[in-house]
């Protein structure tokens, strides 16, 4: 059994593998999941929620560059490498963008940049700025930092923010899939297996559930619970599992009545095992299609959420959030700032949506042979 089972695995790569949509959205997948585990590492703003603030370069167009003058700030107590992988790391210094510097002294005389036509020229002690070596003030204090996605209204690097929202998009997913699935799995096993009354309740709670809409359902269970990261996790599982549970149900009605699942209660199996190990093993395929699908539909429905404001919380980076500060933009000379979250959005659920359509391909052997 565990031969055919592991030939089954290859059978179905192999077949995914031919086709060219799936595998593209399983490379796009694999690179977000990477860069949401990574993505503090190869971030240009590493602190807490890419949240690091120049007020002075806000709207900037992808490309731009600025020269800064780092400031010392009070040393921060140090933070662990796990720590600083997976939230972030406080800067130890202040960034103030300037337009031009020159040594005087023992100073250094810098043009604060306010706007383009803008400065304000300001001292600052090189030793303050330096300590002890203050041969290396030019190569340690000045620096030119390049926003390669532009800057949002508060003047943070959208590159960055974009990364680390990544971790968010795919968590929701994750964890709202993970709920509609347990949900969807263990409900439509019951209603499909046992039928009768039982079948009866759950699919009156499927049909009340699927009456009403989906963000109005979410927009309820968000407010029970609060706005936050964790609970918009809980509120759109709530919102998924009665598409898993009504496909379960159908599969499960049609498994039970084949000669192996009748022999199965002949040999006085108890239906739990007939239920985990005969029959939820042979449906797989159609329930790894499905969460690829609500994978997506999670994203879609987070990022509208935290557009809206009840879902992810500022400054917490989170693709839909994005949008609703720069959506301002979009009727101005920068409407970049509102498209580039938008088309992560795009390209993250159409990855997931071609993976699905490879699976659902790839696991239906009539159709494939």
């Amino acid at each position: 059994m565990r031969q055919q089972n592991f030939s089954f695995s290859q059978q179905t790569w192999q077949r995914l593998k031919k086709n060219k949509g799936a595998l593209f959205g399983l490379i796009i997948i694999a690179l977000a999941v990477f860069i949401s585990l990574f993505g503090y590492l190869v971030a240009p703003d590493a602190s807490p929620n890419a949240d690091l603030q120049t007020v002075e370069i806000q709207a900037k167009k992808p490309g731009y560059t600025q020269l800064f003058l780092k400031i010392p700030n009070k040393k921060n107590m140090p933070v662990s490498w796990f720590t600083k992988l997976s939230s972030g790391a406080p800067e130890d210094f202040r960034y103030l963008p300037i337009s031009s510097y020159h040594v005087k002294s023992d100073s250094l005389v810098v043009n604060k940049y306010v706007d383009e036509d803008t400065s304000v020229a300001q001292t600052y002690s090189i030793n303050m700025l330096t300590g002890t070596n203050p041969e290396n003030l030019l190569v340690k204090n000045i620096v030119t930092k390049k926003y390669y996605l532009g800057t949002d209204k508060f003047g943070r690097d959208i590159l960055s923010r974009l990364i680390i929202g990544t971790k968010v998009s795919l968590s929701v997913g994750l964890i709202a899939v993970l709920i509609s699935l347990i949900l969807g799995i263990v409900l439509g096993a019951l209603a499909g297996y046992y039928r009768g009354w039982v079948d009866e309740v759950i699919m009156w709670l499927v049909n009340i559930t699927w009456s009403i809409p989906t963000l109005l359902l979410v927009f309820a269970i968000t407010m029970a619970l609060g706005k936050g990261f964790w609970q918009i996790f809980i509120a759109v599982g709530l919102t998924m599992w009665v598409s898993v549970a009504r496909l379960i149900r159908g599969q499960v009605m049609a498994l039970k009545e084949l000669e192996y699942i009748q022999a199965a209660k002949a040999l006085g199996l108890n239906d739990t095992r007939i239920i985990i190990k005969h029959i939820l093993p042979n449906i797989l395929g159609p329930v790894l299609v499905i969460a690829a699908s609500n994978f997506a539909t999670a994203i879609i429905i987070e990022a509208g959420l935290s557009f809206l404001g009840i879902g992810v919380q500022p400054p917490q980076p989170s693709w839909g959030l994005m949008i609703k500060e720069n959506y301002n933009f979009i009727i101005t000379h920068n409407a970049i700032l509102a498209l580039i979250p938008g088309l992560a959005i795009m390209l993250l659920v159409l990855a997931f949506n071609l993976l699905g359509n490879g699976l659902r391909d790839a696991v239906d052997v009539r159709s494939s042979s």
